[in-house]
């Protein structure tokens, strides 16, 4: 039975028609799988995986100072990056917690931000809320549709559909071009640890470009892949989820993100308290957990103990198809967040020990190694 709540997208008719399993995700009605989990998992790792990513939000900045202004809204640096480079931010609050992470796209005419679907109303208010006059705010969200392709065939799949020379793209860089006949912003960019671009089409065109990338994409091996094996390809990854592993509550000194930190470079909301809280040490940090027992999986809300006290807590845990074990993250207290700290779990009231270990667990992505970007890829949902 499909749940019929939340909005739907361009490509809602197109997955009902390919047999996906429905569900409500950030006020939206998206696909959480179609063939199954690991194996939608699986082909993105060896071959290729089609998203449906239309559900993120879209927001427009135009006018005279509109770097400045992109600057003041996020931690990271978008002036001084050319026209088609993207940067992947925190956007924080005057206390360092995080607004949301998103994508800022340095264009020739605009600033694109792309942010978390669940987060649309409340990022466009803040937004407004923080930019100069003169710098104009359009919402594009629901006049955007947005396919990533994903998977270490993904250039030699997509190349001859386009009319530029991908090969030639870094991460984090974005053109205008087409696929598959179709106008798109064409981004090199992802949340799998893939090599991967993704597709920013109007959404009047995203159901034939869909259908023509499935169709040509068959014999590699593409496949549509849902929800729930995004979450496993980005959480093998180490990659930040919004609500589970950041929030406003976390800074992204906490969260391992401090490469996106650009104190003294220029002004941006929270840099104060940021700045405050790298001369005096976080007290906690965004950890990896391995359990001892290779079944044991970490749940978010799981506590994390030492010997005597709990000392964190999980946000974030599964089974990780390409590692082939439960795995978590969370926060813990700096003193026991160092690499090989020993930790347990309350795993539904039993103690289950663990490791405290660096991300990514996965090492053997596709990726292509990025132009500027400190060889980071992006956290949105």
């Amino acid at each position: 039975m499909v749940d019929t709540e939340g909005k739907t997208t361009a490509l809602t008719s197109s997955h009902l028609e390919r047999g996906a399993r429905m569900v409500p995700f950030a006020g939206y009605l998206m696909p959480l799988q179609y063939s199954g989990q690991i194996a939608e998992h699986q082909a993105v790792r060896k071959a290729l995986g089609i998203f449906d990513l239309s559900h993120m939000g879209e927001f427009r900045l135009t006018g005279p100072g509109v770097l400045a202004a992109a600057d003041a809204l996020v931690t990271n640096r978008i002036t001084g990056t050319r026209p088609g480079q993207a940067v992947y931010s925190p956007m924080c609050r005057e206390d360092g917690g995080i607004v949301d992470d998103l994508l800022v796209y340095h264009l020739p005419d605009s600033v694109l931000l792309v942010v978390n679907a669940a987060n649309i109303e409340k990022d466009a208010a803040w937004v407004r809320e923080h930019l100069p006059r003169g710098v104009t705010f359009a919402d594009e969200s629901d006049a955007t549709a947005l396919i990533a392709v994903q998977g270490p065939e993904t250039e030699a799949f997509l190349a001859p559909l386009a009319d530029l020379d991908l090969a030639a793209m870094d991460t984090y860089t974005a053109r205008a071009g087409t696929v598959a006949g179709t106008p798109a912003l064409i981004s090199r960019t992802g949340y799998t640890g893939e090599d991967g671009f993704e597709l920013y089409v109007e959404p009047g065109a995203a159901p034939g470009l869909w259908d023509r990338l499935l169709e040509a994409g068959a014999p590699r091996g593409l496949v549509p892949v849902g929800l729930a094996a995004r979450d496993t390809l980005r959480f093998e990854m180490g990659y930040c989820l919004y609500g589970n592993d950041i929030d406003d509550s976390t800074s992204p000194l906490e969260a391992g993100l401090g490469w996106t930190v650009k104190l003294g470079q220029t002004f941006f909301i929270g840099q104060e308290a940021l700045r405050r809280q790298k001369e005096h040490g976080v007290t906690r940090r965004l950890v990896g957990l391995v359990p001892a027992e290779e079944r044991a999986i970490p749940r978010k809300g799981y506590p994390i103990l030492d010997a005597e006290r709990q000392v964190g807590q999980v946000t974030s845990g599964t089974f990780a198809p390409s590692v082939g074990r439960g795995l978590g993250m969370g926060y813990v207290e700096a003193p026991r967040a160092g690499k090989g700290e020993t930790v347990w779990i309350d795993i539904r009231g039993k103690r289950a020990e663990a490791t405290v270990a660096r991300t990514p667990f996965y090492t053997e992505g596709s990726r292509k190694a990025p132009g500027t970007v400190e060889g980071k890829d992006h956290g949105n949902a």
